[in-house]
C-alpha cells in the first residue's frame, strides 16, 4: 500500500458531543464561493484559497467561534445543543426515483442544503424527462454531480452507473455570496463521519454538513444558515419530512 493510500485510510470526521467536527489524517481544506449564470441561477463553485494543512484540526459546529472556522471553545458558552437527528438509513434506502428515456434520478430531501443547483434551465426534473435530447442531458448530468449535498444522484439506464466525479478526500468551506452568507461544510471523496456515540454514517461521495448550529437534520445542512424557519417548515411540509 502506497503512503498516499496509507494517508487516506487516516482521514476521518469526528463529531463531539454538543462540540466540534474533530478532522484527522491531513484531510486537505479548501474555500470555495458559489457563482451564479447571467439568469441567476447557482451554476458552480470557485476555488477562493487553500487553507494550511494540518494533521488534526476542529471546524466549528456551533456558528459562533471567533476564529471562524477552526472552533475556538465557543460552543460551551453558549451551551450549544448537537444533537444528531438525522436519519442513518442508507441513501438509496430513503431517496425517490424519477424516470426519463436516458436517465434516472434518485432524490433523498432530507440531504438538502438549499445550494440551489438544481434549478437552471427549468430544473433537474424536466431536464431528465428530455433526456433523449443532448443538451437536456448534458445540463442534467452538470446540476446532479455539482449538488454538493448529494441528494441527487444521476444514473445511466443503459449501463446503470451514476454519474460522480472522482474528488480526492477533502473539506470545502462553502460562500454563499448569492444569499451573503457562509455555507455549508462540504465533505468530498468518501470521508468517514462518525457520529459522537461512535456509530458511522453512510460513506458517501459528497455530503454537507451544518456549521451555522441551527439545522434541524444535524449533523447535515438543512439550508438553515440562509433559509427562514418559515421557508423551512414550507419545504418540509413539500417534501413530508414532517411525517418521517
Amino acid at each position: 500500500m502506497t503512503d498516499n493510500n496509507l494517508s487516506k485510510n487516516k482521514m476521518k470526521i469526528k463529531i463531539v458531543k454538543d462540540g466540534p467536527y474533530i478532522v484527522s489524517g491531513g484531510v486537505p481544506l479548501y474555500e470555495q464561493t458559489i457563482i451564479t449564470d447571467e439568469a441567476g441561477h447557482t451554476k458552480d463553485l470557485v476555488d477562493e484559497q487553500e487553507l494550511p494543512t494540518r494533521d488534526t484540526y476542529a471546524l466549528c459546529r456551533c456558528g459562533e467561534s471567533k476564529n471562524k472556522t477552526y472552533c475556538d471553545g465557543a460552543h460551551n458558552d453558549i451551551n450549544f445543543d448537537g444533537a444528531e437527528t438525522a436519519i442513518r438509513k442508507p441513501y438509496i434506502e430513503i431517496s425517490e426515483v424519477f424516470e426519463g428515456p436516458e436517465l434516472r434520478l434518485t432524490d433523498a430531501h432530507e440531504f438538502c442544503d438549499h445550494s440551489r443547483f438544481c434549478l437552471r434551465s427549468g430544473g433537474i426534473r424536466n431536464l431528465i424527462a428530455k433526456s433523449n435530447d443532448h443538451e437536456a442531458r448534458k445540463t442534467a448530468i452538470q446540476e446532479a454531480m455539482i449538488c454538493p449535498s448529494g441528494r441527487l444522484v444521476l444514473w445511466d439506464k443503459k449501463t446503470g452507473k451514476p454519474f460522480e466525479k472522482e474528488f480526492e478526500p477533502s473539506i470545502v468551506l462553502i460562500h454563499d455570496k448569492q444569499k451573503k452568507c457562509q455555507g455549508p461544510i462540504w465533505v468530498r471523496g468518501g470521508i468517514p463521519i462518525e457520529s459522537s456515540d461512535g456509530a458511522h454514517y453512510e460513506t458517501r461521495n459528497r455530503v454537507t454538513l451544518c456549521r451555522c448550529g441551527k439545522s434541524e437534520n444535524k449533523p447535515y445542512c438543512d439550508g438553515s444558515h440562509w433559509m427562514s424557519p418559515e421557508l423551512k417548515l414550507k419545504f418540509r411540509k413539500k417534501w413530508g419530512l414532517d411525517k418521517k
